[in-house]
């Protein structure tokens, strides 16, 4: 089986979509598949990384220039699947791994807490032409007689098609996110960051503190700001072991520690950065914090999950599918409910809690469940069903 994978750019620095589609690519080269990879702009340092519109630099290609080098190609070359996270009318597969546009863009607005800056995002986000474009293109797809079907990576974003597009069932199929599982962190490097981190908060393993671990690249959308309101609130309450919050990702920080400051909170916050191994954090930490306002199923989440580790997000992360909530982890309804977040972090500052929550997640088998190679066995299925369907007509 020969497939084609599209997506905008080649470069796994970006975030979690371009690093999913990469090692997608791989796994599915593991099981015997050919796989190449369509980029508009990025880097290629890989024999099935295609770029086409390589002109433009790093910058964004426009959307109709790079369907057209894409049209090009396909017409010379033959693949049996074309599976795409662009809303192209002609791919077999749509992909859509930031969730549908016109979800997107509302959740997003929704994470300014200011109502008229709120609105006007809305409205400046469907006034942008390439994002327009792509909207409209996504709406195309999604009408009775759109080619692809759609390969939702949650129920959350099921729910978004049927919601925005009233996309029939029969045009949908779930397959849940996958994530590859993470190799034992190194114990050295472990043990170099949990010394830092402890020197950092002034901290003795003594202490016996609990570490909630956020992770993401854009700190606002994530939920960042509700954490540390959430310790001001933490901080009024009984804890059977102190809370402190580690913070990995590139946003600026500047902001956030402000907030920590008014709220002070902020001897119990550190900010580590970009971090270029997830797993050696998570590996010093107890628990994963992800009160996001929309992912469409976090890897974060299933990272931390195939690591072991409780996990806390609310119910706009379609990564919730994987879990059960009270029993691998805690899930509340929005990024605004402080309480509810100060609730279910104190929940998770009992040693005994953690560690039933841990040894759940592993009789469970969360692990496997979560795995990239679980999401590729899923969507081989997929082809195979519309290889045989094509087949037939």
């Amino acid at each position: 089986m020969k497939i084609a994978i599209i997506t905008e750019r080649a470069n796994i620095t970006l975030g979690g979509a371009e690093r999913s589609v990469f090692e997608l690519a791989a796994r599915l080269g593991l099981m015997g598949v050919t796989v190449e990879i369509f980029a508009a702009t990025g880097t290629s340092h890989s024999h099935r990384v295609k770029i086409l519109c390589d002109k433009a630099g790093q910058k964004r290609a426009d959307f109709s220039t790079f369907k057209r080098a894409l049209t090009k190609h396909f017409a010379e070359n033959h693949y049996d699947i074309i599976h795409s996270t662009l809303p192209i009318e002609f791919a077999d597969v749509y992909q859509p791994r930031g969730g549908t546009y016109p979800e997107s863009i509302i959740r997003n607005a929704k994470s300014f807490e200011n109502p008229i800056i709120s609105a006007c995002k809305v409205i400046t986000s469907f006034l942008n032409f390439r994002r327009a474009a792509l909207a409209a293109a996504e709406k195309r797809i999604c009408k009775p007689s759109g080619k692809p079907i759609v390969a939702a990576l949650s129920e959350y974003v099921k729910k978004q098609l049927k919601k925005h597009y009233a996309l029939a069932d029969e045009k949908i199929v779930v397959i849940p996110n996958g994530v590859k599982t993470p190799k034992p962190a190194r114990q050295d490097q472990a043990d170099k960051l949990r010394a830092q981190i402890l020197a950092k908060l002034k901290l003795k393993e003594a202490d016996e503190p609990v570490f909630f671990l956020f992770a993401a690249n854009n700190f606002r959308l994530k939920g960042l700001a509700s954490v540390i309101k959430a310790m001001w609130v933490l901080g009024k309450m009984h804890t059977k072991r102190p809370a402190y919050i580690i913070v990995a990702g590139r946003d600026r920080p500047g902001p956030y520690r402000h907030l920590a400051k008014t709220m002070k909170v902020s001897k119990k916050i550190i900010f580590l950065g970009q971090t270029p191994n997830i797993n050696t954090a998570l590996t010093v930490c107890d628990v994963a914090v992800l009160p996001t306002y929309y992912d469409p199923s976090s890897r974060f989440i299933l990272e931390a999950l195939a690591a072991g580790k409780p996990v806390i997000t609310t119910k706009y992360n379609g990564a919730c599918d994987m879990f059960c909530n009270d029993r691998h982890g805690k899930i509340f309804d929005s990024p605004g409910d402080i309480d509810s977040l100060a609730q279910a972090m104190k929940f998770y500052t009992d040693t005994k809690t953690i560690e039933d929550t841990t040894q759940a997640i592993a009789q469970d088998n969360i692990k496997e469940k979560v795995s990239i190679e679980s999401h590729c066995r899923e969507l081989l299925k997929l082809y195979e069903q519309i290889l045989e369907n094509r087949t037939q007509q």
